[in-house]
């Protein structure tokens, strides 16, 4: 069997040795030429490409897997409608992120941003903050990282529910699970809106100017899904004229974000530049897992985190 390993050039590793599984590696601009070769592929990068033109050329390939949870830059229409087999690496990042998503929250409604910039300043300014406790939150999208925000946020004395592609009644992490696409009814029912939904055609745009205006003026926003789920000017607009009163946002339509965008000049918003699953283990989680469906590919077994390509995310 023949697994190619896509890297970036400054992080690539070797490989352990199993019986009947040979490695090979590349670079995502050598992925056309190395493509044929592979049963197996394995993004070890989050490199983004148009890949419509190397997909013809895989004449031996079965299975695809993404060192990401999110697959929207690997789904396009070429791969939805192959007999391939994706799989992402959903559960490796839960808990970088819902530990993201808690400390953004936590300096935000402490205002931690701004007494760093009074400290800087040389600007002795008391304050007053504002808590969590008994705040409601609502996680857009209760997979499996929207489900490990919820327990984390739970722990802080949050109460938390969700929103999805359909309501249907809460369970052990959410006391109620709301359906999204009415999101602009009731998003001022909440203290705080997380986003940790895949990137598909229902969620793309989903935070627009209708849901941000309802929004509650001190209110916070936090992006961890993809950039594209949110409409960024009316998040401009919203943040800028007292719509809503923070976010937290580690994820943009355009990545690297411009330097020409409001958002880096605004006070009230903590930008992160795509970071909130990274962990100093993610190498050796990604690995473990990636592994451990190999071995259940070389078995015959069922493999897990396997994506519906015309969903675009694993059903739970």
């Amino acid at each position: 069997m023949n697994v190619l390993v896509v890297e970036s050039g400054s992080d690539r590793r070797s490989f352990p040795l199993i019986d009947g599984v040979d490695f090979r590696s590349c670079l995502m601009d050598e992925l056309a030429d190395a493509v044929s070769w592979a049963e197996v592929l394995l993004f070890r990068t989050f490199e983004t490409a148009d890949l419509r033109g190397v997909w013809p050329g895989a004449e031996n390939l079965r299975w695809i897997h993404a060192s990401s949870a999110g697959v929207d830059r690997l789904l396009d229409p070429v791969l939805r409608e192959s007999p391939w087999m994706l799989t992402n690496s959903g559960g490796i990042l839960d808990r970088a992120i819902a530990e993201y998503v808690a400390a953004g929250i936590l300096a935000s409604v402490k205002k931690l941003p701004r007494a760093l910039a009074r400290q800087r300043e040389r600007v002795w300014e008391h304050r007053v903050t504002s808590g969590i406790h008994g705040r409601a939150a609502l996680v857009v999208g209760p997979g499996s990282i929207g489900r490990e925000i919820a327990r984390m946020l739970g722990t802080l004395g949050m109460r938390v529910e969700a929103a999805a592609t359909s309501e249907r009644p809460g369970d052990s992490e959410f006391s109620r699970i709301r359906n999204f696409r009415e999101l602009p009814s009731y998003a001022g029912e909440y203290d705080v809106i997380v986003l940790a939904t895949p990137l598909t055609d229902a969620s793309r745009g989903l935070v627009d100017a209708a849901v941000l205006g309802a929004m509650r003026f001190d209110a916070g926003l936090v992006n961890i899904a993809r950039g594209p789920v949110v409409d960024e000017q009316a998040l401009c607009d919203a943040l800028g004229s007292e719509g809503i009163g923070w976010a937290v946002l580690d994820v943009f339509e355009v990545e690297p974000l411009p330097d020409t965008s409001p958002l880096w000049d605004m006070d009230n918003v903590i930008l992160t530049a795509h970071l909130a699953g990274d962990s100093d283990d993610f190498a050796e989680r990604l690995w473990a897992l990636f592994e451990d469906n190999l071995q259940r590919y070389v078995r015959g077994s069922e493999l897990v985190n396997v994506v519906d390509m015309q969903a675009g995310y694993v059903r739970r």
